[in-house]
């Protein structure tokens, strides 16, 4: 029997700084096969590349995930800045128009981290380009040692660091079975003013919205900013999206088979 299939949204980048390539992470790839049950398929984040319907007829379900690169101010009415940089400017135009179109379509799309970050935009929201920088806020950022290089030991780097509060009786609490979770951080913007349609369903203790849904749409649309891929075999909570994912795939595979 085959499996449903996921197309998961590469990244632009350069080898030896002249080599264009299109690349995501193998954690990504690993929570599809393992978790969700189903068949990881790279595509181009670039529109040259990526014809948005043909994907979607090849596709039972996307995958956005987390990347280096912020998506670019100007998504959001706010002028550009160095300081926030890289940009991958050809990603925000497949994944905000993709958005739009599984929602349309009623295919399951799951984002993390900057794919959390591209759903929301593609609904109106917009972001702050350090979230650390409001008053209040904790840092967001992966933890660097004392010379500001990254911490070398993925286990403190991926560390649950801070509580989410779930609405109670929303999606995420029922899939969790819980009102309360702990959550990895490793981000640098997030959500300033949550778009129409943008549902908030996680804050953390500092005010940060952490997990959302997609109000009325037909499938399984579901963001969060932490990065849920990086553990699911092991960890519960993450275990639990992923889970959930591969059930709405399932059901997406059934209808399209």
């Amino acid at each position: 029997m085959r499996k449903p299939v996921v197309g998961v949204i590469g990244n632009s980048r350069m080898v030896d700084g002249r080599f264009g390539i299109q690349a995501c992470g193998t954690k990504n790839l690993s929570a599809i096969a393992d978790v969700a049950g189903a068949l990881p398929l790279m595509f181009a984040g670039d529109p040259g590349i990526t014809d948005i319907g043909a994907l979607l007829d090849a596709v039972d379900g996307i995958l956005l995930t987390g990347a280096r690169a912020n998506v670019h101010p100007t998504r959001f009415n706010t002028e550009p800045c160095e300081a926030h940089e890289p940009y991958d400017e050809d990603r925000d135009a497949v994944a905000l128009a993709l958005t739009e179109a599984c929602i349309e379509r009623g295919v399951p799309v799951f984002g993390v981290c900057r794919g959390f970050q591209e759903m929301v935009v593609a609904f109106g929201s917009s972001l702050h380009p350090e979230i650390r920088e409001i008053p209040g806020r904790m840092n967001h950022r992966m933890p660097r040692l004392a010379n500001g290089e990254p911490h070398p030991d993925h286990n403190i780097v991926f560390a649950d660091r801070h509580d989410v509060a779930l609405v109670p009786d929303g999606t995420f609490a029922r899939i969790m079975g819980k009102d309360k979770i702990r959550v990895n951080s490793l981000h640098g913007q997030g959500i300033l003013e949550p778009g129409k349609r943008v549902v908030v369903e996680g804050v953390a203790e500092d005010g940060t919205i952490e997990a959302i849904r997609i109000a009325d749409a037909p499938g399984f649309a579901l963001g969060v900013q932490w990065h849920a891929e990086y553990d699911p075999q092991t960890n519960p909570i993450n275990r639990a999206l992923f889970q959930e994912f591969g059930r709405a795939l399932s059901e997406q595979h059934k209808r399209a088979a």
